[in-house]
């Protein structure tokens, strides 16, 4: 039996830790990993910036996290170490400032679709040695870095984020926007760029059930964008406010570009569209589990329930495990619709 026994190993090292965390909470944010380790270990404060990697079993083939040691705490009887992986380092460079590049008319990323103009941008950085982009892909549909140019001094993170709100797929009935993740190819963080899974045609990752292996659920309330700007080609654009919805959520900005729209009246019915489809994801889940530790942002699961209405598939959006040498659970967070689930999970346990 290939038994799960979580594993922390710095500079290739598997070490002797006492208990560990590993959040992702996906969004294009760094996922951390923090473990304690007894402060007998020797050569403990020389460990910063050092490579560290947390698996789920000694026989995987890769990392569930692959990232940098930024932090040590000392205490009477451990060493705390808090970890980020590469989207953490990309921020900082591995140094306490920001990763930066300065775009200029003689030195830029314009005429590259959005995953060359980042990877040109990280190579411009000097971050191509750690933040890998073999297997990118591009975004749906297919942007230029040149509609419009960026320029001045941005931080790669904003080069990458800039990008990839400009592709935003209107082939369905819900446009659907890219995202971008880290995944690990047995050695390097490799940068993926997906479109957001669909939860009618997208295969399912895995199941969950109220009784079977689901130990809490709780709702997380997310912000909701009530005013949604739309850029279209050639400098039109269109925008969409709810009022009753800004006296419900405060004014929070969405802005994309969708170069296929070419007047301000599309613009305006596609930002209306973004709106909705935000609203319908108003709410995430929390489900505390045992399983579906493998999970990844984007992944879809579905959750079955004796009533159909509250059954359904779900997305993945972030994921946290708890673990110790001997025993580790999971947390994920997921979302689809309002909470018709969890209200129904708490109707059951009454």
């Amino acid at each position: 039996m290939n038994e799960i026994t979580p594993e922390v190993r710095i500079e290739g090292v598997a070490v002797d830790y006492l208990e560990g965390q590993y959040q992702n909470t996906g969004g294009l944010t760094a996922a951390t990993l923090q473990f304690k380790l007894p402060i007998t270990y020797a050569g403990y404060k020389h460990l910063w910036n050092k490579e560290v990697e947390f698996y789920l079993k000694e026989s995987d083939a890769k990392p569930i996290f692959r990232g940098y040691i930024k932090r040590l705490k000392e205490d009477f009887n451990t060493i705390e170490v808090f970890a980020q992986d590469v989207l953490g380092y990309m921020v900082k460079g591995g140094n306490p400032e920001k990763a930066k590049v300065a775009l200029t008319d003689k030195d830029n990323i314009d005429g590259l679709s959005a995953a060359n103009a980042i990877r040109k941008a990280i190579s411009m950085a000097l971050l191509n040695t750690k933040v890998g982009t073999d297997i990118i892909g591009d975004t749906t549909p297919i942007v230029s870095s040149s509609r419009p140019p960026l320029r001045g001094t941005l931080s790669i993170l904003d080069i990458i984020k800039q990008m990839v709100s400009r592709a935003v797929d209107n082939s369905g009935t819900i446009p659907r926007p890219n995202i971008v993740k880290v995944v690990d190819d047995g050695s390097t963080s490799q940068l993926v760029i997906e479109l957001e899974s669909d939860l009618d045609s997208a295969e399912i990752k895995h199941v969950f059930s109220e009784y079977d292996n689901i130990t809490d659920l709780k709702i997380i309330n997310r912000k909701v964008p009530t005013i949604v700007i739309v850029n279209g080609a050639d400098g039109v654009k269109g925008t969409f406010s709810h009022d009753t919805a800004v006296e419900a959520f405060d004014r929070n900005y969405l802005e994309v570009t969708n170069t296929a729209l070419r007047s301000p009246a599309e613009c305006k019915d596609f930002a209306q569209k973004l709106f909705r489809a935000n609203l319908t994801t108003q709410y995430e889940y929390g489900i505390e589990t045992f399983e579906g530790a493998y999970l990844s942002e984007n992944d879809v699961i579905r959750v079955e329930t004796e009533d159909q209405k509250f059954s359904g598939n779900y997305r993945v959006r972030g994921k946290k495990i708890t673990f110790s040498p001997s025993s580790f659970s999971v947390g994920l967070n997921i979302n689809r619709k309002p909470p018709t689930l969890a209200e129904y999970i708490s109707q059951q346990d009454n």
